[in-house]
């Protein structure tokens, strides 16, 4: 075959290949008072592949989503959504994503994100949290897999 002709399938080939490939959004509710008690994230342990999307509902006022510091990814910005407001975030870099409600953070509303492969787990297992935070996150941290 004629090298610019392989060029050219190889070329059509992995476009096909990637436009196969669907990047899923993942919906994330935060109420008040959900199936596992006051003030949390539903679901609060996500999987989810780089490229997929995270869609944070609001679904009672005053809630938001930010990233714990320490406990993001190498490369992964930081992130914080405003109060009440929905909010999105697409995943791009693997590792372990913490992700707390501001206001409700010593409540114990938190959540904990893998993306593909926990690189960071040993950093994000060393950052300390305070009141019912600790104790959701160890539960989370037991559903990481390896």
């Amino acid at each position: 075959m004629h090298p610019v002709r392989r060029l050219m399938s190889a070329t059509l080939a992995t476009a096909l290949v990637g436009a196969g490939a669907q990047a899923t959004t993942h919906e994330v509710r935060m109420p008040n008072r959900g199936e596992a008690g006051v003030m949390v994230f539903e679901p609060a342990f996500i999987e989810a592949a780089p490229g997929n999307t995270l869609r944070f509902i609001a679904t009672d006022r005053g809630h938001n989503a930010q990233g714990i510091e320490g406990m993001l990814p190498e490369g992964a910005a930081a992130f914080i959504s405003r109060p009440g407001d929905d909010f999105e975030l697409t995943v791009t870099k693997e590792g372990i994503y913490g992700v707390k409600c501001t206001p409700h953070f010593a409540m114990g509303m938190v959540a904990l994100i893998q993306v593909g492969a926990a690189d960071n787990l040993d950093a994000a297992l060393d950052v300390k949290h305070r009141g019912k935070a600790a104790g959701v996150f160890e539960n989370l941290f037991a559903q990481v897999r390896q």
